[in-house]
């Protein structure tokens, strides 16, 4: 495995650009490179993911298809942290079906997708404990939500858990004023 060539720009990527990978979450391109692999010259992608200590070698022209995509925009991350302020959606299905879809959605590597994994996992102080399971998945959501905001704010992964954070409590600030005023309008109904 010899490497050849090295260059800056392909396919509307350039080198240190941060990227996302759908399944691996946000990852820095250090270089591009073109290498002899079992006879055939390929030319790849070569993608740093240091908080994992991981690197990945994409082929250019497979970038595309693997989901391979530029960082969300500051709108993008708008949508995602007003996403968090909504009202959870649980389905009343398995919860291994459930567990399977929250985990088609970490792994899509849509920033909405993952807000919505989070704002449905999410326990506040006065909710119940998750499961293991239920927490491994929102940890994993969330940790990925962290990392592309913090890339895109350019700001480090503490602050960007912070502005996470502020959007779920103001969910559940909100939720619990609906079950105050659901319950008051209970209570008139059943005083008349």
């Amino acid at each position: 495995m010899a490497a050849k060539k090295k260059s800056t720009h392909r396919n509307g990527f350039r080198k240190d650009e941060y990227i996302v990978y759908p399944t691996h979450g946000v990852g820095r391109i250090v270089g591009i490179e073109e290498q002899e692999i079992a006879g055939y010259k390929l030319e790849l992608f070569i993608i740093n993911f240091e908080k994992d200590k991981m690197t990945l070698r994409v082929p250019t022209s497979k970038c595309e298809s693997a989901g391979m995509r530029k960082l969300s925009d500051d709108s993008i991350v708008t949508r995602a942290l007003d996403t968090l302020r909504g009202r959870a959606r649980v389905k009343r299905t398995m919860w291994s079906r459930r567990a399977q879809e929250y985990e088609t959605k970490i792994n899509s590597g849509n920033l909405i997708s993952i807000a919505e994994v989070v704002r449905d996992l999410y326990r506040s102080d006065s909710q119940p404990e998750q499961s293991y399971s239920e927490r491994q998945l929102y940890e994993a959501a969330l940790d990925r939500m962290a990392r592309e905001i913090a890339a895109v704010q350019d700001v480090d992964e503490v602050m960007a858990l912070q502005a996470i954070n502020e959007s779920l409590n103001k969910s559940t600030r909100l939720v619990r004023k609906e079950v105050i005023e659901e319950e008051e309008e209970q209570a008139q109904d059943e005083a008349a």
